[in-house]
């Protein structure tokens, strides 16, 4: 495995991650606990692949690439809209950060809290809609939005701490630009866009809906 995760990190850098210690945090996470048997062998490529309940692992180049906009600061406080396998909450909290993290499918929340628990991290969990956010947590320093929004959430920007940055890809549901949001004072933010991209679509009351 030792040569597919090396080459997974030379491929990483060729993309343009520079971060690291992001790029050090994703050679250490031996990805394959998170995908069935026989995706183990496709753990280190670098693309998206299935999970339960219709969901993705995210590609490693967008994980990184969103982790690294976000600028992780040691203490920072993160929330994660859609935990999914716990990937990339695991590296939010090798990097330091508090994480809270939520998840509105049961199965998956399960598997991920199961993981959590199995490598003694200390990773907040909710099972909930997670458009709506983690509001008695709030202020975060750092949001980061894993699928698709219709908008750029006003419930999710109320819970951003001042100074405080999220990343989130909106569009329709085949391709999303990715915002980096950042929060100014408390009723100014400032927006930019970094790329295209595709996710599995956010569901819930401030999202997509299930009929869509």
């Amino acid at each position: 495995m030792a040569d597919y995760k090396n080459n997974l990190i030379y491929e990483l850098k060729s993309k343009g991650i520079k971060d690291e210690k992001i790029l050090n945090v994703i050679s250490r996470i031996p990805r394959e606990i998170f995908l069935s048997k026989n995706l183990k062998e496709d753990a280190y490529l670098d693309k998206a692949l299935p999970i339960d309940c219709g969901q993705t692992i995210s590609q490693p180049y967008t994980l990184a690439f969103m982790t690294e906009l976000l600028e992780i600061d040691k203490g920072d406080k993160v929330l994660e809209i859609g935990t999914g396998s716990g990937y990339q909450a695991i590296v939010l909290y090798m990097l330091g950060a508090k994480v809270y993290t939520v998840e509105r499918h049961d199965a998956l929340f399960r598997k991920a809290v199961k993981i959590f628990r199995k490598y003694d991290l200390v990773i907040n969990t909710r099972i909930g809609d997670g458009t709506l956010g983690w509001n008695e947590n709030a202020p975060y320093d750092k949001i980061i939005v894993t699928a698709a929004a219709p908008n750029i959430s006003n419930i999710l920007k109320s819970q951003l701490a001042i100074g405080g940055k999220m990343v989130v890809p909106v569009g329709d549901k085949n391709s999303q630009t990715m915002f980096l949001v950042e929060k100014i004072e408390e009723n100014k933010f400032k927006s930019y866009k970094k790329g295209s991209f595709k996710f599995v679509p956010l569901i819930g009351k401030d999202g997509w809906s299930e009929e869509e």
